[in-house]
């Protein structure tokens, strides 16, 4: 398994260069700045609109001035029962109106605030300021700033955890996205924690790249593309005091991804996904981990229908661990579970019911309920969750069109 693997990886790199960047889940409600345009039948493996794009809709002009708000509130109760991950409740809201300015069409300005409120507790949990430049030209797209994050990029919940759209909803840094018919693209780099001269604590960055190449024809019988997903970790740096090893990791995904139509009013199309996955461990002998490297295979069956998407998924693991990715798939235990334990084989069989309600084009409703199911523990845990996204955008005017006083 492990060659096959290895030559997985090989191939997909071959293909990054023309590739679509995707996830097993459509996610559309959460990335698309319409979330309740997201409709069920449509090509889910296609990158979520940004914003840019929609704004395009009202043919955004040099000097227009904007208002934007993105609202997210989120419930997530898992009854988890075992020693990798034990139970908890995300319970909260999250706000970030900002101010949306265009020099040019073909740069946006963003700046504003994020706000996170969690339930239970009369405290903000994050008041932070917000900053985006985004530059599109063509099919290419620079972000400097807040980039896209969590589930934009695309990859599979292995190799980046859902939760994260609510624990760590703001990255910062550099970002670089293709999207053509063919290809698309997601290179990124996360500026976790920066380290000054004297800090007692490491500096600490997280980047990848996720894409695939779409082998067939838009409008072919068969919808067929390959992904590549890369993520690492790293901690380190020269100037601090703590003279702690640096440590390095390396996550590889790499499969195939195929969806039938079928163009029924009840059923409407299978999506088939296959995954190999790799971890390694790049520290150069300073390992912290128990185990140095892994790989998994993670396959996935869904049917799409008109009330409802059912997914089935299998994941296997061996001594598999990726620092980003969902808690339930590792190898070792989370901050949720028991210290220190480790389970190197890892089989699980994982049931979800997707549906997203649209309220409007600015609003939609996810509900999702997952059980999975341990073979190694012969345990059934299960989680369900409600999402209510809500995103739009007022033009105010155009500032560029107004001449300056005295002139």
């Amino acid at each position: 398994m492990r060659n096959l693997l290895r030559i997985l990886v090989a191939v997909g790199a071959l293909l990054v260069t023309v590739g679509e960047a995707q996830a097993q889940l459509d996610n559309r409600a959460f990335t698309s700045p319409e979330p309740g345009r997201t409709k069920f039948g449509k090509n889910p493996t296609l990158l979520a609109e940004d914003a840019d794009t929609a704004a395009s809709r009202a043919a955004p002009q040099a000097g227009d001035l904007r208002i934007s708000l993105n609202a997210f509130t989120f419930f997530k109760d898992n009854e988890y029962f075992n020693d990798i991950v034990e139970g908890y409740t995300l319970f909260g809201t999250q706000l970030n109106p900002q101010l949306v300015y265009y020099p040019t069409k073909e740069l946006r300005l963003e700046a504003g605030v994020f706000l996170w409120k969690d339930f239970g507790t009369p405290l903000l949990r994050q008041v932070r300021p917000t900053y985006r430049a985004t530059w599109t030209h063509g099919p290419h797209q620079f972000i400097f700033g807040n980039i896209r994050a969590n589930l934009n990029h695309g990859y599979v919940e292995p190799l980046l955890d859902f939760e994260r759209v609510m624990l760590v909803p703001l990255e910062e840094g550099l970002q670089y996205r293709l999207n053509t018919k063919r290809v698309a693209l997601d290179v990124w780099v996360d500026w976790l924690k920066q380290e000054y001269a004297g800090s007692n604590y490491q500096e600490q960055i997280a980047g990848g790249l996720s894409g695939s190449y779409r082998l067939t024809r838009p409008g072919a019988p068969v919808d067929v593309s390959v992904p590549l997903q890369f993520t690492a970790r790293h901690a380190g740096g020269q100037i601090d005091t703590l003279r702690a090893p640096i440590q390095t990791l390396f996550n590889y995904a790499t499969g195939v991804v195929a969806r039938v139509p079928l163009r029924g009013r009840t059923l409407q199309a299978v999506r088939l996904n296959a995954y190999g996955l790799l971890f390694d461990d790049h520290s150069f002998s300073n390992y912290r981990l128990p185990f140095q490297d892994g790989r998994g295979l993670y396959l996935n069956g869904t049917l799409e229908t008109r009330y409802l998407d059912v997914m089935l998924s299998y994941w296997q693991g061996h001594q598999f661990f990726a620092p980003l990715g969902g808690n339930y798939y590792q190898s070792i235990a989370s901050r949720y579970g028991t210290p220190g334990f480790t389970d190197a084989e890892r089989r699980l069989l994982l049931v979800r019911l997707l549906r997203d309600f649209r309220i409007s084009d600015a609003a939609a409703l996810t509900v999702r309920v997952e059980p999975v199911y341990d073979f190694n523990k012969q345990l059934l845990d299960f989680s369900f969750g409600f999402y209510l996204n809500f995103r739009q955008e007022w033009l105010l005017g155009n500032v560029g069109r107004r001449a300056r006083v005295g002139q």
